[in-house]
């Protein structure tokens, strides 16, 4: 039998046969699968990448605080089809599997200490019992008195501190203890040196300032007790808030409330001791305190490296100022005191102390209202 030629393909069945070639088959691509163009499930990497955040989270306000902190803003969330980071939030919350009753039993059976309210009055106890002793001895025994009631309040004011609202993460900055520890000192002795030294002293020892220890060290306790009510009333917001832009809105105004209402304790710490010991400098302790209580709250929520830098530099001022005054009474060196001895003649020692922390302390007041606004400052408190 001849073979018959076989008619020409029609053009249909050269399309089909082009198509078969232009798409292979599961079994001659040897992979079993088609490969895809892009993920149909845009979340599912964020779920995996952040997965032990989901997992232990117990509400999707966490969640939301968690992506914030990695850096996740409402444009990055619009790549994974949100409105924004909350919404993000509350889908990963959804989705991830978790034990819901361990987290919430954790939580319900943590003891809430309120010990740490009566730890407050410590500091300024111990140290108007240090400033009396120094005030009732003479000569050498008030030497030994000072620097014993110097230890004593040191060791009162670390343990206060490590317990409460207003304790620092594990991270230990010497630098800024340091800074605080001179800032303080010149709160007390400082504006005594100062006057002493525009006016040619000193020649033996000046005089201190026990108002400004006492009413600073009274102090720790509206500071304690102003930080409390902030992270509370922070955490209400939060979790009524329906995104983290509203809370950001509502946490401002709410930490410049505590601010005011931490500066009328310190006030009245400081006309206290003030009239305790008849003496008239009020606003340099004043700025030192407010200065102090946000650097510590800064600390307390993570953000401690801009307030050593911050309390770094109000110490160096104060120290450049005092130097400058002795600097100048060096050969041909006269003119590099008389800023500070103008400064000191027209509005008194206390006036540069007072400018630097004062300025010192809206440096930092502007810090925290943009980064306590964000709700990863809470969700760890």
């Amino acid at each position: 039998m001849t073979d018959i030629p076989s008619a020409p393909a029609t053009g249909a069945a050269r399309g089909t046969r082009s198509k078969g070639a232009l798409a292979p088959t599961p079994a001659q691509s040897g992979t079993g699968r088609t490969p895809r163009r892009g993920p149909a499930d845009p979340v599912r990497a964020l779920m995996h990448r952040h997965r032990e955040l989901c997992e232990r989270a117990v509400d999707p306000l966490e969640i939301a605080a968690g992506l914030e902190a990695h850096g996740v803003t409402d444009r990055t969330a619009a790549r994974f089809r949100h409105r924004d980071v909350f919404s993000l939030a509350e889908e990963l919350y959804a989705r991830v599997p978790r034990d819901t009753e361990t987290p919430a039993t954790a939580r319900e059976l943590t003891p809430q200490p309120a010990g740490w309210a009566l730890w407050a009055l410590l500091p300024g106890v111990v140290c108007a019992l240090s400033v009396e002793g120094v005030r009732l001895t003479a000569g050498g025994v008030r030497f030994v008195a000072g620097a014993a009631g110097a230890v004593a309040f040191v060791v009162a004011l670390t343990l206060t501190l490590r317990r409460g609202p207003l304790r620092a993460g594990p991270r230990r900055r010497p630098a800024a203890r340091l800074c605080a520890a001179w800032l303080m000192a010149y709160a007390i002795g400082g504006d005594g040196l100062l006057a002493e030294a525009v006016r040619g002293g000193p020649d033996g020892g000046w005089p201190l300032d026990p108002a400004a220890a006492t009413g600073l060290a009274f102090a720790v306790a509206p500071a304690m007790w102003c930080a409390h009510l902030f992270s509370v009333q922070a955490h209400r917001k939060l979790e009524s808030s329906r995104g983290l832009a509203e809370f950001a809105g509502r946490s401002r105004p709410l930490l410049l409330a505590t601010v005011a209402l931490f500066l009328v304790g310190l006030a009245a710490c400081l006309a206290v001791a003030r009239l305790a010991y008849q003496t008239d400098e009020f606003m340099a302790a004043a700025a030192l305190g407010v200065l102090l209580w946000l650097a510590r709250l800064l600390a307390a929520h993570g953000f401690a490296g801009a307030a050593s830098k911050v309390l770094a530099a109000a110490a160096g001022t104060e120290l450049l100022a005092l130097a400058s005054v002795f600097a100048g009474r060096l050969p041909g060196c006269a003119a590099l005191g008389r800023p500070v001895e103008a400064v000191v003649q027209t509005w008194g020692a206390g006036a540069p102390p007072a400018a630097v922390c004062g300025a010192a302390a809206l440096a930092l007041l502007a810090r925290a209202a943009a980064v306590l606004a964000r709700a990863s400052a809470h969700c760890d408190q």
